[in-house]
């Protein structure tokens, strides 16, 4: 048992790193192009996944886990949480 958490521990920080870039490709690649003059909607993706990695950081710091963990999960938690929410002009 102790083998599978060992890992675990060692490919979730690569899962998620992955599961990250799909998302983000994704993403990308559902975005229309913009015509010249009109501004594409922007989400708050960039800022979803700086809080997310403070905020996994913290969590990793304080509760004793794998710091590439925490911050990785953060990151990918922010930017899914960040792309929900569309900014207003």
């Amino acid at each position: 048992m102790s083998d599978v958490l060992a890992f675990l521990k060692s490919a979730a920080p690569w899962i998620c790193t992955g599961l990250l870039l799909i998302v983000f490709f994704i993403k990308e690649g559902n975005r229309k192009p913009g015509k010249k003059g009109k501004k594409q909607k922007e989400d708050y993706g960039t800022e979803g996944m700086v809080l997310g990695m403070c905020i996994g950081l913290a969590l990793a710091l304080g509760l004793h886990f794998d710091i590439a963990l925490g911050i990785s999960l953060g990151m990918l938690l922010g930017l899914l949480l960040g792309s929900a929410k569309e900014k207003k002009e």
